[in-house]
């Protein structure tokens, strides 16, 4: 059966989004490569721009988050979509809330909802549209 992960795009802050989502989330950041690193480091970015990422991987509980920094000129800002979040409890789920929309923008306050004991949306420093949930109820599936 296939995986369902995400991948999210940045345009220089990958390395500093990515370290920040291990820390606050408690995942392993398993890769960080730059376009520098690369096996053909000139065919991917050019020389000024070798530190950005060319992939990253986070492992959180056997699931993966991905990232990357675009080449420059390429980034188109996040829409359309969020990364969903969801723990056990709204307990759980609060801080982590907390912690990832810190210096970013809530669009709806964590709180309880007919299909949670706590959720939440926000976009946080980095640019990343988030949805946050603990103690969901099942809602017509």
């Amino acid at each position: 059966m296939p995986t369902l992960d995400n991948y999210i795009h940045f345009d220089g802050q990958c390395a500093e989004a990515m370290r920040f989502y291990e820390r606050t989330l408690g995942g392993k950041l398993q890769t960080l490569l730059t376009y520098g690193e690369s096996p053909v480091p000139d065919q991917q970015c050019p020389a000024s721009q070798k530190d950005r990422i060319m992939h990253a991987c986070l492992v959180l509980d056997g699931r993966m988050l991905m990232a990357s920094d675009v080449p420059p000129g390429m980034y188109q800002p996040k829409a359309g979509f969020a990364v969903s979040l969801n723990y056990t409890t709204a307990d759980e789920a609060r801080p982590i809330f907390d912690k990832l929309s810190e210096g970013g923008k809530v669009m709806m306050p964590f709180g309880k909802t007919f299909w949670a004991d706590g959720f939440g949306m926000f976009i946080d420093r980095f640019g990343t549209p988030w949805m946050v949930g603990g103690g969901l109820q099942p809602v017509g599936y």
